[in-house]
């Protein structure tokens, strides 16, 4: 079974233009991190409907993406993630969801109207995600793409649940690093060599007393992660290049 690639929309202009700090993307990476996965790509975008649109429509046309919304599904006129979700994802229309409207109610009483009961309207199809703070509900679509308020409080133990479900099984990636004393363009020809099922980096270090260069392999496949990264250590012994088994700004 092919593995779900995963992505992060952040929505907010606050955090574009610096009034807020973002608090998704470490969170996000880390939770992964822990149970074996990574981010394929994350995006902080402002609160435009057709961009939203259109990053909503990119994210879902990858292969096996799994999406993480953060923002933008709240009641006031710069939220536009439901619609935009429906635009994206269905054919546009958004519709009060029944049990959305009966938890708002609930939780707030006459204060829902007129505007906190617009949270209510979601697209078709839409599945609600417990909000353990407030009890504002988010959605999902097709038990794939998952959109959230942009509260950190409110959306990470919503992250931690989606994950517990479609990730049940944690797997190990096996990582392997070093750092050298020359340029990248020594390992360029082992680079190229790299076989399939190897994540590998490459990240070209210059400090006052020459060149350094990091280089990190991991796989699901331990004895394929340490097969690639024997062939890195192989070529810098055959060269006498200095290298540590460290990715750290010291000299080897």
């Amino acid at each position: 079974m092919s593995r779900p690639r995963f992505f992060a929309l952040i929505v907010g202009t606050e955090i574009l233009n610096q009034r807020r700090a973002d608090k998704h993307f470490d969170f996000i990476a880390n939770a992964l991190a822990k149970r074996g996965e990574k981010l394929s790509g994350s995006f902080v975008i402002e609160d435009d409907p057709a961009l939203i649109t259109q990053a909503i429509k990119f994210i879902a046309s990858q292969p096996h993406s799994v999406l993480f919304g953060f923002g933008g599904i709240g009641s006031t006129p710069d939220d536009h993630t439901r619609k935009c979700a429906a635009a994206a994802l269905r054919d546009g229309s958004i519709s009060v969801h029944k049990e959305a409207k009966k938890i708002i109610e609930t939780a707030l009483g006459d204060k829902a109207y007129p505007y906190p009961i617009r949270m209510a309207e979601l697209p078709i199809g839409a599945k609600l995600l417990d909000n353990p703070i407030n009890k504002m509900p988010g959605f999902s679509l097709d038990d794939r793409y998952f959109f959230m308020p942009g509260f950190p409080q409110m959306s990470h133990p919503m992250v931690e649940e989606i994950l517990s479900k479609i990730l049940p099984e944690t797997q190990t990636y096996h990582r392997y690093t070093l750092t050298a004393l020359c340029r990248e363009n020594e390992l360029i020809e082992v680079m190229e060599k790299m076989p399939q099922g190897v994540e590998f980096s490459s990240l070209p270090k210059l400090y006052d007393d020459g060149p350094r260069v990091c280089i990190s392999v991991a796989s699901l496949d331990d004895m394929l992660a340490q097969k690639a990264f024997a062939m890195f250590t192989q070529t810098l012994d055959s060269k006498k290049i200095p290298y540590g088994l460290h990715d750290e700004p010291n000299q080897p």
